[in-house]
């Protein structure tokens, strides 16, 4: 906002009302552009006009209720320099006619949500002409053109107060009645600079009887504009609903100065200090003479509100040590010693006036301290704990994580449909973590040779009509590798303290992962999919140290053919019981399966932790093995020294 420096002296020095203000010169235009810059608002000085500086002036949203105008900078600058400042009863100023204003003209609000309240004043007897140079000259500073004195007051007022107002000539205006409503479906209205603008029932215009004659809050028509031979005009200062001016604005592609203050919201009770103001201007400067009494409509007032402050709370909350006095006289200063003017509608509750308090104070007067608090060691999470570890472990291992969404576009096996879902192409929640990893790995082949990929997340399904939660960890690898990834995973579960792993029906690369009885979760040749809850609960950082065999391990190779009943399990089953204690472990390495039989093939790992074992001790064990396996009826294949 453009704000000119020689306004602001003319301002705190009628304002003041000779305590003090009165031939009090404001600093100069860098100092004041500091001085509100470190208390308010941030201020520059763009330019020198003539004996003028224009100040550029960055008014915040949260201050531009009561500050975007000349007068709410000057009361600030009165606050800061101590100067006494007072808004001037301009209707005492005002000499006005017998004739009343309210038989000249008549006012109807049809929409009193959109238009809370409506002042109008009357004046007759206009000489419209030029503007004196004193207001040409401050409206130039401010950006504005100069068009006549009326107009150029009305604009005067706005920029000095921050309410737009606007001049109609009664002469032009239907029956001599103005009716605020909204606009009819195919009303059309031709703007004061000739542009034309359709209108809907969602905007707001002032209206005489036959058409719309302004854009409510934003532009004036054509039709009753002020011109040389204008004689009576009907001063407008209004409060329109800032959300409807906003929608409005933005629906005609159309911003003013009008349209910009009322989009941040302006107090209902300066409507009559403006449209006052304007009329004795009006009448000093354009020979008018003011019709008595306003034209009003204000059928919900606003009042003042009262907040308590406890003067405790402000020490403690700013941390400073500050008298009662001194809270006293900084409230009094900003107005707000006894209760909460209308036009600042940024105070609500107690904290917002002890931040003013704080600002005119000076926060650069509170020094830095460290806070006093108890500090209370967060929950063990158990969950996050293991969450972060089973990430650094699969990372390690060369596995990449992805997140994924937790709806689906297409129905899969067990899922659960929404009942009201943001779109149609993602109406299922998922039952399984793996459909959607089969996608991610579909999209990152077209790139990666190998693509491994896993996703902790939850997903949900249906249990009595009730949608049960869970939390999953899955894995898939790309190309697939069973017993890759079955090394994976005991890695995996042995490196969270996991020990006690069985693959329960090891066929077809098919496999349940179980800890004991516990079933948590499965595994096949390129996925798996775990119970992360489970994994959890069973986890352990607790580890039972062995020491290891200082004495080599010797490995020995079998291979047999079975029948396709027969389960993985019931071969290591035979081979741990006819090894006995030397064996310390078998890893199935291969399986292979044609018609109705199936090969596997074991690495059988032989030690003892109280000797070196010779050839002849194991190959007679490795004997002993291949006989049990025969009674069985399998057929051993082959046997490796």
């Amino acid at each position: 906002m453009k704000v000119s420096y020689n306004w602001l002296q003319d301002l705190l020095a009628r304002h003041s009302l000779g305590k003090g203000g009165v031939g009090h010169k404001l600093p100069e235009p860098n100092k004041l552009a500091d001085l509100l810059t470190f208390h308010s608002f941030e201020v520059k000085v763009i330019e020198k006009q003539g004996n003028d500086w224009v100040l550029d002036v960055d008014v915040l949203p949260n201050r531009a209720h009561d500050c975007l105008s000349h007068q709410g900078v000057a009361r600030e600058i009165a606050v800061l320099l101590k100067i006494p400042f007072k808004v001037i009863d301009y209707s005492e100023k005002i000499k006005e006619s017998n004739k009343l204003a309210d038989k000249e003209v008549k006012i109807k609000v049809e929409d009193t949500e959109l238009c809370p309240r409506y002042t109008a004043r009357v004046i007759v007897d206009v000489k419209v002409g030029s503007s004196p140079s004193w207001i040409q000259d401050r409206l130039k500073a401010c950006g504005l053109k100069s068009i006549n004195n009326v107009v150029d007051i009305a604009n005067y007022v706005m920029i000095e107060t921050g309410q737009p107002l606007h001049a109609f000539d009664a002469d032009k205006i239907a029956n001599g009645q103005i009716i605020v409503r909204r606009a009819k479906k195919g009303e059309k209205i031709v703007s004061l600079d000739n542009e034309k603008y359709d209108l809907d029932q969602n905007i707001l215009v002032i209206a005489d009887q036959k058409d719309p004659v302004c854009v409510a809050g934003i532009k004036g028509g054509i039709g009753p504009g002020v011109d040389g031979e204008t004689k009576r005009i009907i001063i407008e200062a209004a409060n329109f609903d800032f959300q409807s001016i906003r929608n409005t604005s933005r629906q005609l592609n159309l911003k003013t100065d009008a349209s910009w203050r009322f989009e941040n919201e302006l107090d209902p009770n300066l409507t009559q200090e403006a449209v006052d103001m304007c009329a004795y201007l009006i009448q000093n400067i354009a020979s008018g003479k003011v019709l008595k009494g306003r034209i009003d409509i204000y059928p919900k007032k606003i009042e003042p509100k009262r907040i308590k402050l406890d003067n405790d709370y402000v020490r403690n909350l700013l941390g400073i040590k500050i008298s009662n006095k001194e809270i006293s006289d900084i409230l009094k200063r900003l107005g707000l010693d006894k209760d909460i003017p209308t036009r600042r509608l940024d105070i609500s509750i107690q904290e917002d006036l002890i931040e003013e308090v704080g600002r005119i104070y000076g926060f650069e007067k509170i020094t830095s301290q460290l806070p006093s608090a108890i500090l209370i060691p967060a929950q063990r999470s158990e969950d996050l704990i293991y969450q972060n570890k089973v990430k650094d472990i699969l990372t390690n291992l060369g596995f990449t994580e992805v997140y994924n969404y937790s709806l689906l576009s297409d129905k899969e096996s067990n899922s659960v449909e929404l009942a009201n879902p943001t779109s149609k192409d993602l109406k299922y929640l998922r039952a399984s973590l793996i459909p959607l990893l089969i996608k991610n790995v579909k999209e990152n082949k077209k790139y990666f040779e190998n693509v491994q990929l896993f996703e902790i997340g939850k997903v949900f399904h249906l249990n009595k009509k009730e949608v049960v939660e869970e939390k999953k960890l899955a894995g898939i690898l790309y190309p697939g590798d069973f017993y890759r990834l079955k090394g994976v995973l005991d890695t995996l579960l042995n490196r969270v303290g996991i020990s006690d792993i069985w693959y329960h029906d090891l066929e077809d690369r098919k496999a349940s992962i179980k800890v004991g009885n516990d079933l948590l979760g499965w595994l096949n040749h390129d996925a798996f999919e775990i119970d992360f809850a489970k994994l959890v609960e069973l986890a352990t950082e607790e580890r039972i140290y062995t020491a290891p065999s200082k004495y080599p391990a010797m490995i020995r190779d079998i291979a047999l053919l079975t029948d396709q009943g027969t389960k993985v399990v019931e071969v290591l089953n035979v081979i741990n019981q006819a090894g006995g204690s030397l064996i310390r472990d078998v890893d199935l390495f291969d399986i292979y399966q044609k018609e109705d039989r199936k090969s596997l093939a074991f690495h059988i790992i032989f030690q003892s932790n109280e000797r070196t074992l010779t050839d002849k001790e194991v190959n007679k064990l490795q004997d002993e093995i291949i006989k049990v396996l025969e009674e069985k009826g399998w057929e051993v294949r082959k046997q490796n020294a």
